[in-house]
């Protein structure tokens, strides 16, 4: 079974995919920029706002699966700039548990949509 997740409560695709894909208890969450859902603005110049609005995001499309954080088993990062890992590591933790919280990786990438500092992706298993 194949289930294409979408919510008002996160920023709408800006090309042909979808925010997420239930397949069977897997849901493939596409990567989420700090877009403000609300005001389809960027947040920009904080690398800490702009994690928190990712992850806020993130969590929108989750709840629109009836899954939250405890089911999220990988998470991927990609960065603009690997001086802002501490930065982004202190926002995208305070969503975890460290003893089990996802695998995890993080990329340094040259660019990111709409040119952002930050995206990130999830994979949640119910």
């Amino acid at each position: 079974m194949r289930k294409i997740i979408n919510t008002p409560n996160a920023p709408a695709p800006i090309g042909p995919y979808n925010q997420a894909v239930l397949s069977g208890n897997t849901l493939y969450i596409s990567g989420q920029i700090p877009l403000d859902p609300s005001s389809g603005k960027l947040i920009e110049d904080d690398i800490k706002k702009e994690t928190l609005q990712c992850m806020q995001n993130l969590k929108a499309i989750l709840e629109a699966a009836d899954m939250t954080f405890k089911e999220v088993v990988k998470a991927t990062i990609f960065v603009k700039d690997m001086n802002c890992f501490s930065d982004i590591n202190e926002v995208y933790g305070s969503f975890f548990n460290t003893e089990t919280a996802p695998a995890r990786e993080t990329v340094e990438v040259s660019n990111l949509p709409k040119f952002v500092n930050v995206e990130i992706s999830m994979i949640a298993i119910r």
